[in-house]
């Protein structure tokens, strides 16, 4: 009987705990799809003080056209004089979260002027952000351009 009632609260307890492991995972997904959509309003601006507080140190970026850039060329590429994005969105974004690890897939949509011609762009993304000292921080980003 009493090999039974530590079952029983050893169950209860694995129970509770995987129930603040999904209540976790889920705030650590609205956390992170709200800095997806403070990202772009950041870029959209130009701010590049904003931006790097949202990018790991390690942060690695691939373009849309196979380029490659670290956080620091990142960084010039968006707050360079000649990039004028007029309206960045999201869409479709879905969030998966894993230990101190959240995936975030979607689509979105860009349009503004750069190097004095105008420009649409439509896309897929994949940014995986990490989780660093209590902050969450984007460790990786890769677009892919896709039909309008």
């Amino acid at each position: 009987m009493k090999a039974m009632k530590v079952c029983v609260l050893l169950a209860a307890l694995f129970l509770v705990a995987s129930h603040a492991q999904i209540d976790s995972h889920d705030s650590d997904k609205v956390r992170v799809l709200s800095l997806e959509n403070a990202w772009n309003e950041a870029e959209k601006h130009r701010d590049g003080k904003a931006l790097q507080s949202l990018l790991a140190s390690s942060f690695a970026y691939t373009d849309a056209d196979g380029s490659f850039q670290n956080k620091e060329q990142f960084l010039a590429s968006i707050t360079s004089s000649t990039y004028h994005p007029d309206q960045i969105t999201n869409d479709g974004m879905r969030a998966d979260a894993y230990d101190h690890v959240v995936i975030v897939t979607g689509m979105y949509r860009e349009e503004g002027t750069e190097k004095g011609k105008h420009y649409v762009r439509r896309g897929r993304f994949t940014d995986t952000w990490v989780q660093q000292n209590g902050a969450w921080l984007c460790a990786a980003s890769q677009e892919t351009l896709v039909a309008h």
